[in-house]
């Protein structure tokens, strides 16, 4: 099961219909939120804006879903990398952005289908 760190910080992101927290841990800062317990269009609409903060490679971002969000990985593989970990009954997703690559990735393209 994925630890949430107690230090967390709540940040507020405009549009968020969940929401989103701000940790660090050795040199890397990571984003967090989960909608693990929501339907679409709330897992895309949020990750698309939690993507927007990763501007260099020493952040991280933590999505907790109830499935892997296979719409949004074609969407962003030109700009992030990411790992998919399956947790007891949920998923975790960790995304950073890809080193030297231009951004192609369009933000307002979040909804599903």
């Amino acid at each position: 099961m994925y630890k949430i760190p107690n230090d967390m910080t709540k940040i507020d992101l405009e549009g968020a219909t969940v929401e989103f927290f701000e940790y660090k841990e050795e040199d890397l800062i990571y984003y967090f939120f989960d909608t693990s317990l929501t339907t679409p269009p709330d897992p895309m609409v949020n990750a698309m804006l939690g993507l927007q903060l990763l501007d260099n490679k020493n952040k991280r971002l933590i999505m907790i879903n109830h499935s892997i969000p296979n719409a949004l990985f074609p969407r962003i593989s030109a700009n992030f990398d990411f790992e998919v970990e399956s947790l007891e009954e949920k998923i975790k997703i960790e995304f950073k952005h890809k080193d030297n690559s231009v951004l192609q990735t369009d933000f307002s393209n979040n909804k599903c289908g």
